[in-house]
C-alpha cells in the first residue's frame, strides 16, 4: 500500500491545490469610478470626438507637420519611452519563462588526497569526474507564477501607454511652440512698426517745437515714447530665441532658427467635438497608463499573498560520477534521482505580512493615481474649452476696441497740428493704449490656437 500512497500523495495535492487557488489570488476587475468625470459648463450629447483625427488633420499648416514629423523620429524622450516598452517586454518574458522547468548541467574533475584509517599518515591521491544534469520545476498551485505574469503583462501595456503619452505631449508641445513662434513674430511686428511711427511722431514733434507749435515737454515725451516701443523689441527678439532653442531641444537639434509662416495663415475656426466624459479611458493614455499600473498593483498583491502558502516543486537530477577516467561514461557510474517537495515559511511570516501590507498600500496609491488621472483629464478638457469659448467672446470686442483707439490716435494727433491747447499727453495715452490693445489682439489668437492644441491632447489625441 506504500507505494501506491506515495503515487497519489503528489496528484492530490495539486488538484486540491488548484481547487483551492481561487481563494487565494482574485481575478481582476476594472475599478468603478465614482462620480463620474465632467466637462464643466458644456452640453455634450454628441459621440464624435476629435482625439480620433490623426495630428496632420487637425494641424493644417505644412511646416507645422513637418516639425511634428522630425519630433516624432527624433525626440530623445520618446526613444527612451520606447526603450522602456523593450525592457517590459523582457521582465514578461522572464514572467513567462517561470512556468518552465530550470535545467542546469554540471562537468567537474575533483581531485583529492586522502588519509585512509591506519594508514600512519600516508595518502593516496584520487581524482572523481562528474557529469550531471539537474533540473527543478515550480507547479503553479496557488496562481503566484500566472499574477506575477500578468503583472509583468500590465507593465508591459503601461510602458505603451507612457511611450503613447509622451507623443501626444510631445505633438501638443511642438504645436504651442510654433505657435508662441507666430504670435512672437506677429508681435515683433507691430512694435517694430509702433516704433518706426514714434520716431516720426518725435520728429514732427520737433518741428512743431521749432515752430513754436508746441512746447519743450512735448518733444521730450514723444522721445520717451519713441525709446519705450524700441526698447520693448530686443525683450521679443530674446523670447522669440529662446522659443526657438526650446522647440529645437524637441526635434533633437542643436538651438538654431526654426522654419515657420504666420499667425496670418493659420485656421481660427475649428469645430471642437469634445464627445463624452466617458471617452477618456478609451483615448487617453495617460489614463489608460495609471489603469494599467493599478492591474499591475492588483496582481502583485495577489503574489504576496501565495507566499503565506506552500510552494510544490519538483526535482530532478542525473548524470555520470567515476572515479577513473576510463569509467565516466559508462553504466557503472550512471546515477539519477527524481523528488518532490512543498516549502513552507515558518520564521518569516512576519516578512510575508509586510509585504502583503506594502503590496496592498502600492495597490491603494494606483488606484486613487487612477482616479485622479481621470478627474485631471476632464480638468484639462474644461480649460480649454472654455479658453477656446472665451477667445472667441474677446475677438468681436477687440476688434471694435482696435477701430476705437485707432481712431483716438488719428484725432489726438491731428488736434495736436492745429492747436497749442492741445496736450500731448493726450496723443501719448492714446499710442500706448493701441499698442496695448494690439499686443492682447495677438495673444487672443494665440489663445484660440493653444486651447485646439490642448483640447487636442486632453482628449487623448495624436497617437492614433
Amino acid at each position: 500500500m506504500k507505494p501506491i500512497y506515495h503515487s497519489f500523495l503528489i496528484p492530490l495535492v495539486i488538484v486540491s491545490g488548484l481547487w483551492s487557488s481561487c481563494k487565494v489570488t482574485r481575478p481582476y476587475s476594472k475599478p468603478a469610478i465614482l462620480p463620474a468625470p465632467d466637462y464643466r459648463g458644456a452640453s455634450l450629447s454628441d459621440t464624435t470626438n476629435m482625439a480620433g483625427l490623426n495630428w496632420s488633420a487637425v494641424f493644417t499648416d505644412t511646416v507645422l507637420n513637418r516639425l511634428i514629423f522630425q519630433g516624432l523620429q527624433a525626440n530623445f524622450e520618446l526613444k527612451i519611452a520606447i526603450e522602456r516598452i523593450n525592457e517590459a517586454k523582457a521582465n514578461l518574458r522572464m514572467s513567462k519563462a517561470a512556468f518552465l522547468p530550470e535545467v542546469n548541467t554540471n562537468v567537474s574533475v575533483k581531485q583529492s588526497k586522502l588519509a585512509y584509517p591506519q594508514s600512519f599518515g600516508i595518502f593516496d591521491n584520487s581524482t572523481q569526474y562528474d557529469f550531471g544534469i539537474t533540473t527543478a520545476w515550480e507547479i503553479d498551485v496557488w496562481g503566484k507564477l500566472s499574477s506575477a505574469k500578468r503583472a509583468s503583462l500590465a507593465e508591459l501595456l503601461a510602458s505603451d501607454a507612457t511611450r503613447r503619452a509622451v507623443q501626444t505631449q510631445l505633438i501638443a508641445n511642438i504645436a504651442n511652440y510654433y505657435y508662441d513662434l507666430l504670435s512672437l513674430d506677429e508681435q515683433l511686428a507691430v512694435t517694430q512698426k509702433t516704433a518706426l511711427n514714434r520716431k516720426a511722431d518725435a520728429d514732427a514733434i520737433q518741428l512743431l517745437f521749432e515752430s513754436s507749435v508746441l512746447n519743450g515737454v512735448a518733444v521730450v515725451q514723444s522721445e520717451a515714447n519713441y525709446y519705450e516701443a524700441d526698447l520693448a523689441i530686443p525683450d521679443i527678439e530674446q523670447k522669440i530665441k529662446e522659443t526657438e532653442h526650446a522647440l529645437s531641444i524637441l526635434l533633437a537639434r542643436s538651438p538654431g532658427k526654426i522654419e515657420r509662416t504666420s499667425l496670418r495663415q493659420q485656421k481660427l475656426d475649428y469645430d471642437l467635438k469634445p464627445g463624452i466624459p466617458a471617452q477618456l479611458l478609451a483615448n487617453r493614455p495617460d489614463v489608460q497608463q495609471a489603469e494599467y499600473v493599478f492591474r499591475a498593483a492588483f496582481e502583485r498583491t495577489n503574489v504576496a499573498k501565495t507566499n503565506f502558502y506552500p510552494a510544490l516543486t519538483i526535482t530532478a537530477a542525473g548524470g555520470f560520477s567515476s572515479l577513473a577516467l576510463k569509467d565516466w561514461l559508462n553504466s557503472a557510474g550512471l546515477f539519477g534521482h527524481i523528488a518532490g517537495g512543498l516549502t513552507q515559511p515558518l520564521f518569516n511570516r512576519g516578512i510575508n505580512k509586510a509585504r502583503l501590507t506594502t503590496a496592498q498600500s502600492q495597490q491603494k496609491q494606483a488606484l486613487y493615481n487612477f482616479e485622479l488621472s481621470l478627474l485631471k483629464a476632464s480638468q484639462e478638457v474644461s480649460d480649454a474649452l472654455s479658453a477656446y469659448q472665451f477667445a472667441i467672446q474677446k475677438e468681436s470686442k477687440r476688434k471694435k476696441q482696435l477701430t476705437a483707439l485707432t481712431k483716438a490716435v488719428s484725432f489726438n494727433k491731428e488736434l495736436l497740428n492745429y492747436s497749442k491747447n492741445t496736450n500731448y499727453t493726450d496723443v501719448l495715452t492714446a499710442e500706448q493704449n493701441l499698442l496695448a490693445a494690439e499686443l492682447k489682439s495677438i495673444n487672443d489668437q494665440s489663445q484660440k490656437l493653444r486651447a485646439v492644441v490642448n483640447l487636442y491632447r486632453a482628449l487623448g489625441g495624436g497617437w492614433k
